[in-house]
């Protein structure tokens, strides 16, 4: 059973934290933090639901040490999750599940952190919340994105406050966003790679752009925003071994394909080389769990080449994160239709 904190109060330490690794210090356990604003239905944030990804963490402390002599705009609830990886540095523990593959509506629910995240679901929902922001950060180069899982004008809105660029997904499952999207308006924030100051700051930035805001605007999100749809997760099976820039593994990874990252690239694009006389390959799931590997790639002459146009996210080189969850996923974008009313509906496009 996992142990849930409660508490009412920030703790002195919170604020004074240069490294997550240290958090375990001031939150043994997974913590829900509470506190009043003047808007009495609260911002929900969730950090480090990845232990490495600190971006979350000093984005609060920033708000918490603004507020420390004054009041919140707006009720806050913060969840901080996955001490215990962020102790050493890691995205999770081994033998441990991902923190945010964990959530109600996963496959991962019957877990004894699943159900100790139902629990916070539970006890958030109860104060009716406002919106609910998840913050996370990216191991490759990408740029500043927000997630939804559902294509209402709010979440979308949510979305477009912290970056022009959206994505729409419907796996994988059992993540944050998807769970609280049930109860309020929700968003996963990608912050670029973790550590960086310019991440602390646009995070910081956004959560208080939210504890301000007082009620949804009743128009659609921003024309200029670009909303894509994830069609495809690609992972590697576990019986190849693979690897950048070596010989001695059954797929060899490309590195230089880091850069392409909400690039479009076109067909042909090698993404990777596969040893001689090897049947390696990827896998290219759908949202329904099917393989679609011949759809997008095709192998010659030991290559793995896509067979079509295709924009990849989040192509990572930290070869553990690419085990414990991917290599990359593929997007297109949906196109808006024009309505009758001047704005634009997301939802009667086609994928």
């Amino acid at each position: 059973m996992i142990q849930l904190d409660e508490i009412y109060e920030v703790p002195a330490a919170l604020l004074e934290i240069k490294d997550a690794k240290a958090l375990h210090m001031v939150f043994p356990n997974p913590t829900l933090l509470y506190l009043e604003g003047h808007h009495e239905a609260p911002l929900f944030v969730t950090v480090l639901l990845h232990g490495n990804e600190d971006t979350g963490l000093f984005a609060i402390q920033r708000i918490l040490q603004k507020y420390q002599t004054h009041p919140l705009p707006r009720s806050l609830i913060v969840f901080f999750g996955n001490v215990s990886a962020a102790r050493v540095g890691m995205r999770r523990l081994d033998g441990q599940p991902d923190y945010n593959r964990i959530w109600p509506l996963g496959t991962e629910t019957d877990t004894a952190e699943g159900k100790m995240v139902a629990k916070v679901v539970t006890k958030v929902a109860a104060h009716k919340p406002f919106a609910s922001i998840d913050i996370h950060n990216n191991t490759g180069k990408n740029p500043y994105y927000g997630c939804v899982n559902a294509l209402d004008a709010d979440s979308l809105y949510l979305a477009s406050l912290f970056a022009r660029t959206v994505v729409y997904f419907e796996t994988p499952k059992g993540v944050q966003s998807m769970a609280m999207a049930a109860h309020c308006p929700a968003v996963t924030v990608e912050c670029g790679k973790p550590h960086l100051e310019q991440g602390f700051a646009h995070a910081a930035e956004f959560v208080d752009s939210m504890l301000h805001l007082s009620a949804f605007p009743q128009h659609a999100i921003h024309q200029e925003s670009t909303v894509y749809h994830t069609t495809a997760r690609v992972t590697i099976p576990d019986a190849y071994s693979f690897g950048f820039d070596r010989e001695d593994v059954d797929i060899r990874l490309l590195p230089e394909l880091e850069k392409d990252n909400f690039s479009e690239l076109p067909a042909g694009t090698v993404f990777a080389y596969i040893a001689e006389g090897s049947e390696a390959r990827f896998h290219a799931f759908d949202d329904e769990g099917v393989d679609h590997f011949e759809r997008y790639f095709v192998v010659e002459s030991n290559k793995i080449k896509l067979k079509k146009p295709i924009m990849p996210s989040m192509i990572t080189l930290d070869e553990r994160v690419i085990r414990q969850d991917c290599l990359c996923y593929f997007m297109e974008s949906i196109v808006p239709q024009q309505q009758e009313h001047g704005g634009f509906d997301y939802r009667l496009a086609s994928y």
